[in-house]
């Protein structure tokens, strides 16, 4: 119960992290440019991609074409002269305004990982100071294994990927520090 109870407190405590990054200090937004004329991209997006939602990157290469010499080097002259964009897409649109499922959405996972932290702190045996250390180590771990892969890989920019570090190492400092005080609190209870 204890860790659940930890794991609840250290959710609500990134998650108010999260609002906070995003909405006062703007971190989610630090990497993301305007287009310069959206109305074209825009109606070229249906032409171009079609009906199909899903992750699209440009210019495109089909994996089943891999092992065709001619083909991975017509596509390395293209990759080196075009345009790179990396899209996701939704052809039939969304309204990200319309945020309520996404809260809900954000407020589990928060949740959820809060309470995967709270079970192995509570299992670690450490101290307030050990614990609050392992969080900062397991954000790090996560970024380094999820979004710093996309800077690698899918060329996210630099300044998008460090403010994703800060958010998370901040994040997850302030929710650590939230459940090691409340497993800590909990063992002194169960000690008397």
């Amino acid at each position: 119960m204890r860790v659940l109870v930890a794991g609840l407190i250290g959710g609500i405590v990134i998650f108010a992290w999260g609002v906070a990054a995003h909405m006062a200090l703007g971190l989610g937004n630090v990497g993301i440019q305007m287009p310069a004329n959206e109305s074209v991209v825009l109606n070229s997006l249906h032409e171009g991609l079609g009906d199909q939602p899903g992750v699209y990157i440009l210019p495109s290469l089909n994996p089943k074409r891999m092992g065709d010499e001619a083909v991975i080097k017509a596509y390395s002259a293209k990759a080196a002269t075009s345009p790179y964009a990396w899209v996701v897409y939704l052809p039939q649109g969304d309204d990200l305004m319309q945020m309520g499922p996404q809260i809900g959405r954000q407020w589990a996972s928060d949740t959820l990982a809060a309470l995967a932290l709270a079970f192995v702190l509570g299992l670690a045996g450490l101290g307030f100071r050990r614990r609050v250390a392992l969080a900062a180590a397991a954000a790090v771990f996560a970024w380094l294994s999820t979004t710093l892969p996309y800077w690698n890989w899918y060329r996210f920019p630099l300044d998008f990927t460090l403010a994703a570090l800060v958010e998370q190492l901040v994040g997850w400092l302030l929710a650590g520090a939230a459940i090691a005080w409340w497993l800590g609190r909990s063992e002194r209870k169960l000690a008397r």
